[in-house]
């Protein structure tokens, strides 16, 4: 005869009792006048093929213990920052792209073409790739050129991120700032969505450029102030 120490799986119910034996479960038969809890401590004697609970081990069923649950996965912590960009080159274009100043212009002078002025931000945004833009704007200065008061201009987003070879390709449109000659407005605000396209790399300049050709307003560019159309990307990822 064998002993073997079993933990009840139920209560005994009348001569037997469900008992785990090595992680196995199996009713055994009970000594007389035995009461089996669930959960008791039992030990069965094993005779030949006959399995009988003969006692338990303990006073009472041994208390299970409570086991935490498992907390959730801490999110990751929110990450934000804000990303200075100059431009890389300012210029306008009128049947090329003109040699003689890097103002930003829009609209026609003197019997000149009409012009399309751009700012472009090179591959500085793309470094925030997978990034979410939450804010974005622009440093703007007016020169002389066309009247001095503050005129509405007609901004537009850039495919290219660099100059090139010929006319620069617009899409979106939106309203550019209005300056008085002389003024400068430190931090214009442009669509999200814009310096979210830069960022993402589907587009990589701003521009200005009115078909009717009019008003005409020149942009300081970077030939006359280094900070002229920088461009700041607020994100967060």
């Amino acid at each position: 005869m064998s002993l073997t120490l079993a933990s009840a799986a139920s209560a005994s119910a009348g001569a037997v009792v469900s008992v785990v034996i090595n992680g196995t479960t199996v009713t055994v038969q009970c000594a007389r006048d035995l009461t089996v809890a669930a959960g008791d401590v039992v030990v069965v004697a094993t005779a030949g093929t006959r399995r009988v609970a003969i006692a338990r081990c303990f006073p009472a069923a041994p208390a299970v213990p409570e086991i935490p649950p498992i907390p959730p996965a801490p999110k990751p912590a929110v990450v934000t920052g804000r990303l200075v960009v100059p431009a890389v080159y300012t210029g306008s274009y009128r049947s090329g792209w003109r040699t003689d100043t890097t103002d930003v212009v829009q609209g026609s002078y003197g019997g000149y073409p009409n012009s399309t002025g751009a700012a472009f931000y090179g591959s500085k945004p793309r470094t925030l790739a997978g990034a979410t833009v939450t804010a974005a704007n622009l440093r703007i200065s007016r020169t002389t050129g066309g009247a001095y008061a503050a005129q509405s201009t007609t901004m537009r987003l850039i495919t290219q991120a660099t100059k090139p070879g010929g006319a620069p390709t617009l899409t979106s449109s939106s309203s550019g700032p209005s300056l008085k000659v002389g003024s400068t407005d430190t931090s214009f605000t442009i669509p999200d969505a814009w310096a979210q396209a830069m960022v993402d790399g589907t587009a990589g300049g701003i521009g200005f450029f009115d078909a009717s050709g009019s008003p005409y307003v020149r942009f300081t560019g970077r030939g006359g102030a280094s900070s002229a159309f920088t461009l700041t990307i607020d994100w967060r990822r």
